[in-house]
């Protein structure tokens, strides 16, 4: 395979063809629950800069060669967005429209347990228990209050209040990052959630689950809601913050080095990783017929491939179509088929300082001309000048843009999509006015996300907010060119099938594992109308007739709406 990259390119990646078509124990010292806060006072974020790891971005995990991890990493925690009103006041982080007024019966607030002792001042943590830790143990850092109070509600069984406060959590985070009011108006009930995904169901014949994930320092939190019954909360004691995160980051490690794509090293942490996040509610998801997963991640998780965790028999992209997404109020939830839309599809193959990427031209001819209607710009054409107006000429519903982009750490304007004679930094998105009217799809080809570093994970999960789109597949990490091009392929010949953007992503993963696309005499041979697309002179001498690793599929993610 032609090798790629950004600025350090990987071993192997770099941009893909043309379609056609170990663990340590939790420490022994526990932590006393947080007190409720008054009722009347509302949720606030607590600001701590030690806590803080927006504004002070490490690595979630110490490398394997690293220096032992002697506590969990701590639990994020979401600074104000401006300073407060008054000398030495606090303030929360608000999305606007605000929610229910705090002192009304429907404002979310953490429910009281029984025999409770007296409540703590508003915003403070509780002293922590006395303990005898080992020797060069730490006592876990305090819990931040917007957490405890989730934690709280899920305590005392209001899981459903828990869910608000998960996806509240969610929005604050993503605005935090994205440095602006979202507008967005908060989930006010889970019924309102279990309508949504109702309506869903009758339009797509799908049937759908949200899937949030909370790391606490001694357990895993999981709360699923689906279109019947009560919100479901599952409580995994093994799957402590360091435990899952260390895991992890193995697996990506181990997907994502193209070294490793003749082995299956990975299935351990694959594996492991099933039964911590999926086996807990696997039963009542079986009892539903649950076939679609939105899975809105807490921090540290969100640059999992979670399509290569794996049950022993089957990968999880076997059982379900998968989506990530911020939160549910930030997700645009309505249903538009795609069949009749029109594609934009724009790269480049020469870079003064990037690798080339030769395969880019055939990609963007395939998939405008054959496998889709549209227009096609390459290199001199592929710039931001005209990204603009040819949206302003046409109001293109998907928009295919092969070329590099990184997520880095740190802001948001430390990431960016290289455009011909210019960086596109994530910060500027926003004004393409691809919300206006709005693109449904955004397809990054070969991208890749810092590992281990919530920054950028915030910034590849927030990608269509950031962008103003509605959904955005992308990739976790270079894929060899022949690996993108065959995905991306696939991908657009089942997403004229299929009824939503995730089921025709997970068809194309299905397509790569199962064998059914090949790479041989020079050419890709996969299904549909497209049988042999002769590849670039480049990558002629590539034979690799087996694609099912999932170093090829598991990277790529559909972003936001799965519809």
């Amino acid at each position: 395979p032609a090798t790629g990259g950004m600025q350090q390119p990987p071993a192997t990646g770099g941009m893909q063809q043309p379609p056609t078509g170990g663990m340590q124990q939790p420490p022994t010292g526990g932590m006393q629950p947080p007190s409720p806060p008054q009722q009347q006072q509302p949720i606030q974020a607590q600001p701590n800069g030690n806590l803080d790891r927006l504004s002070n971005p490490t690595p979630a995990i110490a490398s394997p060669n690293g220096p032992e991890i002697v506590s969990p990493p701590p639990i994020l925690t979401i600074e104000p967005l401006s300073p407060p009103s008054e000398p030495g006041g606090q303030s929360s982080v608000t999305l606007a429209p605000a929610g229910p007024n705090p002192s009304s019966s429907e404002a979310i607030a953490p429910q009281p347990a029984p025999n409770t002792p007296p409540s703590q001042p508003p915003g403070e943590n509780p002293p922590p228990p006395d303990s005898n830790l080992p020797p060069g143990e730490v006592a876990p850092p305090p819990i931040p209050m917007n957490v405890a109070n989730i934690t709280q509600s899920l305590e005392v069984g209001n899981v459903s209040n828990a869910v608000l406060q998960l996806d509240r959590l969610q929005d604050q985070q993503f605005a935090t990052y994205l440095g602006t009011d979202l507008s967005q108006q908060p989930v006010q009930s889970t019924e309102s959630i279990r309508d949504t995904l109702r309506n869903i169901t009758q339009q797509t014949d799908t049937k759908p689950a949200i899937v949030y994930t909370l790391l606490l320092p001694d357990q895993l939190e999981i709360v699923v809601v689906t279109t019947e019954g009560t919100p479901i909360r599952k409580t995994v004691p093994e799957a402590n913050r360091q435990a899952i995160l260390e895991t992890a980051l193995e697996l990506r490690q181990q997907i994502s080095n193209p070294r490793f794509r003749s082995t299956k090293q990975y299935l351990i942490h694959a594996q492991t990783l099933y039964q911590w996040l999926i086996a807990p509610i696997q039963e009542e998801l079986a009892a539903q017929n649950i076939d679609t997963l939105l899975f809105s991640m807490d921090a540290g998780l969100r640059g999992l491939p979670i399509a290569a965790l794996h049950d022993g028999e089957k990968f999880l992209v076997e059982q379900y179509a998968i989506a990530l997404i911020p939160s549910i109020s930030l997700t645009d939830m309505r249903y538009i088929p795609l069949r009749n839309s029109r594609v934009l599809a724009m790269g480049a193959s020469q870079f003064t300082q990037l690798n080339a990427l030769p395969a880019v031209p055939l990609e963007l001819s395939t998939i405008a001309e054959e496998l889709w209607q549209g227009q096609a710009l390459l290199n001199e054409s592929f710039t931001r000048t005209n990204l603009i107006a040819k949206r302003q000429e046409y109001p293109y519903q998907i928009i295919h843009l092969a070329t590099h982009a990184e997520f880095n750490p740190g802001e948001q304007k430390n990431s960016f999509i290289q455009l011909w004679n210019e960086q596109l930094y994530l910060d500027e998105l926003r004004t393409l006015g691809w919300n206006n009217p709005q693109v449904e799809l955004l397809v990054l080809s070969a991208c890749r996300t810092a590992v281990g570093d919530e920054t950028a994970e915030l910034g590849f999960a927030g990608l269509a907010l950031a962008a103003g789109v509605k959904s955005a597949l992308a990739s976790l990490w270079y894929v060899s060119d022949e690996g993108t091009l065959a995905l991306m392929t696939e991908f657009y010949q089942h997403l004229a099938e299929v009824p939503i953007k995730a089921e025709a992503l997970q068809n194309a993963q299905l397509s790569l594992l199962r064998g059914e696309v090949k790479i041989t005499e020079g050419e890709l041979r996969g299904t549909g109308v497209l049988r042999g697309v002769q590849l670039p002179a480049d990558l002629v001498g590539v034979e690799n007739t087996d694609l099912s690793h999932p170093y090829y599929w598991a990277g790529f993610t559909m972003i936001g709406s799965p519809w």
